[in-house]
């Protein structure tokens, strides 16, 4: 053979060699994307509410008006910790999907890991410390790439766990957790203290808010931050100003050491590109009477904008002047960018329970919509200042009516003379009037408006926000004395001053079961169940911790009809401010429906560009009305809403146990499916290999619908 040969063989092994690596790298690179590993960013649903804008929507387009009629559970995977006998468990869990694995918290407040395409288990916690009772809103998760780590509040710890396998990681806080407690302490609190929205994540930094008691016996609402990695506390903000501190004069000297709250209990939103976390607080305790603490109150019920770094504030808005009626900023913020003018505009927004919206420049805190300061009613109540103006804003529209009077009545009503009746004694007919002595109407109601599940935004900056429309009474009554040392102390007075408001004077619990009756208690649950459950709290009730051993005591006998009689100890004090409210009463007539005219239960598009409404229609229906010829009334609601670039919008959050599936133009609904319970959760939206799915959590137990503990998921067949 030639020289020549020899040179052209070689040359085509080279060639050859070249196209065979390039094969094999084509090949790794088409495996990997198809791998659940390797989902496209917009294939997750990678925090809570969807990202850190908090805006629910997926761009994913695969399940799309022409094809929902078609879908099919998927799977459905029982979490366990149900307790469907007794009403009394509940997930509110938006769960993430990162990589093709689903990470949720189950109804008996354990956090689990899902292959998300079939709804096997990979794994599930067992932590088991002695803590207060919860409903966990759901996981976050930082990567740095090579490690993976869900960071998850389990009553009064934060724990951080191995996203693999769900073991704790043990070189995090104290043996892989940090105790909530820590530097939120005052003099004279209670220690209630959980964490049951998911931490906000920038970089390295993992921010925090809490849910503390509504008592006057509150922790401080501090916003803190913490290395991911150590959980070294790195910064914290105090939402109660302390000496020297911006907003220290809008408060009585000293209140940072004698009032609580004021905390972010409902989550936040960050801005990762500026490093900007904006974080929405709620009313300071006691909610209902503020004597003690004139002044406006910076920075409770405020949006607040902060160095994600370094904790700095940079600007923010009070949407309640002195709150006096637990008007809390109700879900995390929504970031998006509008066009006004011409000029696009990164603007966040947040919600408010009396139905109004208030949207800002993202970076200068600037009023995108006009906002005036209208006068309000003076309270009635001595020793109390009420603000003598509130925040009204002029645009977006209020996505609910803002006030009740008799014109307002349900036309189908039973008891129509007698609600009327009860309506003319009543203070009622504007937002923002005192509680007083006689009846004080809120409506909406004490809840919203819009509630914890927030509202989606679509990629033309449309808002699509869940609201409610119930009518909800109440009043101050004395509270008893501070100093009880000349008077015999009984269980029924301390279930009086620390139950009563909730649970009602005679046991009665509300209509609707929010606030189940302690009436027929015995057989459903025994001494000890019930003294775990004040000691420790369960669902939305806080654990009563300022309790002595001596005082949960007498209130269990009481429950159980039993007379117990303590002897105070001198100077004792069983309330620290001089009133007490009678309760968050939802007005029903004697058939269970609310008094006000329908819709109860509204979904509404809000185009943020111009601040006005494309459409309302009802959420949720009651079937035996519908099949009266009432048009659908809407319902009462908790959850959130998805939307798709799909043009379609999912929502389960109704009383009626439906799963929805809406076309996001026109407020239609297309498809919807019966769940094993009521979903009062928001759903998440996924793609694994290129299939789209829709995940719902179904826990039931608000409103009395039975509990439930599924994970139930959506896809095309």
């Amino acid at each position: 053979m030639k020289i020549q040969d020899f040179g052209a063989v070689r040359l085509i092994a080279q060639k050859n060699l070249y196209w065979t690596l390039v094969l094999l790298l084509l090949g790794l690179t088409l495996w990997l994307s198809n791998s659940p590993s390797s989902q496209a960013p917009e294939a997750d649903w990678p925090e809570y509410n969807g990202g850190p804008d908090k805006n629910h929507f997926s761009a994913l387009q695969q399940i799309n008006a022409n094809n929902v009629a078609q879908l099919k559970v998927a799977w459905a995977y029982r979490s366990g910790g149900a307790d469907t006998l007794k009403n009394s468990t509940q997930i509110q869990c938006n769960p993430i999907i990162i990589k093709g694995i689903l990470y949720g918290v189950s109804a008996g407040s354990q956090a689990f890991a899902l292959d998300a395409a079939t709804g096997h288990e990979i794994w599930k916690s067992k932590l088991q410390d002695k803590t207060f009772s919860m409903t966990s809103r759901g996981v976050s998760y930082w990567s740095d790439g090579l490690e993976e780590r869900i960071f998850f509040g389990y009553g009064a710890y934060l724990y951080a766990l191995d996203a693999k396998t769900g073991q704790v990681i043990p070189s995090f806080g104290k043996n892989g957790k940090i105790n909530l407690i820590e530097g939120i302490t005052r003099p004279g609190a209670d220690d209630y203290v959980i964490s049951n929205t998911p931490a906000s994540i920038y970089q390295n930094i993992l921010i925090v808010g809490t849910r503390v008691s509504e008592s006057a016996t509150a922790l401080k609402g501090d916003i803190r931050a913490y290395d991911v990695r150590t959980g070294r506390k790195i910064w914290a903000f105090h939402t109660i100003p302390h000496p020297g501190e911006y907003g220290y004069d809008t408060w009585q000297k000293e209140n940072h050491k004698n009032i609580g709250g004021a905390n972010n209990w409902m989550g936040m939103a960050v801005d990762t590109e500026r490093g900007i976390v904006y974080a929405p607080t709620g009313s300071a305790a006691f909610d209902f009477y503020g004597g003690n603490r004139k002044g406006d109150n910076l920075f409770a019920n405020c949006l607040i904008a902060l160095n994600a770094k370094t904790g700095k504030r940079l600007w923010h808005f009070q949407t309640v002047h002195h709150d006096i009626w637990d008007r809390d900023i109700p879900a995390p913020p929504n970031l998006f960018t509008v066009t006004q003018e011409g000029k696009k505009i990164d603007a966040v927004s947040v919600l408010s329970k009396q139905g109004f919206m208030f949207v800002f420049d993202r970076v200068t805190g600037k009023p995108l919509f006009p906002i005036e300061e209208r006068p309000v009613p003076a309270s009635t109540i001595p020793g109390e200042q009420a603000a003598a103006t509130q925040p009204f804003p002029l645009g977006p529209e209020p996505f609910t009516r803002q006030s009740f009077t008799s014109k307002d009545i349900n036309d189908f009503t039973a008891d129509r003379a007698e609600i009327i009746a009860e309506l003319n004694k009543a203070n009622t007919g504007q937002a923002f009037i005192p509680l007083g002595r006689q009846r004080t109407l809120f409506f909406p109601g004490t809840d919203g408006g819009a509630q914890w599940g927030g509202a989606a935004v679509d990629e033309h900056s449309i808002m699509y926000v869940p609201a409610k429309e119930n009518p909800v009474y109440s009043s101050l009554l004395d509270a008893p004395p501070a100093d009880d040392s000349k008077a015999l102390k009984t269980g029924k007075q301390i279930y009086l001053s620390y139950c009563s408001a909730c649970h009602g004077e005679n046991r009665e619990g509300n209509h609707d079961g929010t606030y189940p009756g302690l009436q027929n208690i015995v057989g459903k649950y025994d001494e000890a169940g019930i003294r775990q459950i004040i000691a420790k709290g369960r669902g939305m009730m806080p654990a009563l911790t300022q309790l002595k051993e001596a005082e949960l005591k007498a209130v269990v006998d009481y429950l159980f009809g039993k007379n117990t009689t303590l002897k105070a100890t001198k100077g004792e004090k069983l309330s620290t401010v001089p009133y007490k409210h009678t309760g968050y009463n939802r007005w029903y007539d004697r058939n269970g429906y609310p008094v006000s005219q329908p819709p109860w239960g509204t979904l509404t598009a809000i185009d943020l560009n111009t601040g006005k409404r494309r459409w309302q229609v009802p959420l949720g229906e009651y079937p035996e009305l519908t099949a009266k010829g009432i048009p659908p009334t809407g319902t009462d609601n908790y959850g959130g809403p998805a939307v798709t670039a799909g043009g379609l919008l999912f929502i389960a959050a109704s009383k009626d146990q439906q799963f929805r599936a809406i076309d996001r133009s026109t407020g239609k609904t297309l498809w919807q499916a019966t769940l094993p319970a009521a979903g009062y959760a928001s759903p998440s939206v996924y793609s694994i290999q290129g299939k789209q799915y829709v995940v719902i959590a179904c826990g039931g137990g608000k409103l009395k619908s039975k509990s439930g503990d599924q994970y139930v998921a959506f896809a095309l067949p």
